[in-house]
């Protein structure tokens, strides 16, 4: 399944240095059904990345606290 279109707002709307943390359980559902979740399949995170550039968001996967940040970047001062 799909990230729900909740989460495409979420993203979109998402102020500068914010984050969304999203537990492994459900990058496996909405990134890479299937693919394992102990830790995420790397295909896994890198559509979990890929989808957090459509709204100009960095990702990252903290397997430690088995969850992964989107964050918007700071544009360059």
């Amino acid at each position: 399944m799909p990230p729900p279109k909740e989460m495409d707002f979420v993203l979109a709307s998402l102020p500068l240095r914010i984050g969304t943390y999203v537990p492994d359980d459900l990058i496996e559902d909405w990134f890479g059904p299937g693919t394992g979740m102990n830790p995420p399949a790397h295909a896994a995170l890198a559509e979990a990345a890929s989808y957090g550039r459509r709204f100009e968001c960095e990702f990252k996967h903290y397997p430690e606290r088995k969850e992964g940040v989107f964050w918007k970047w700071v544009p360059a001062i």
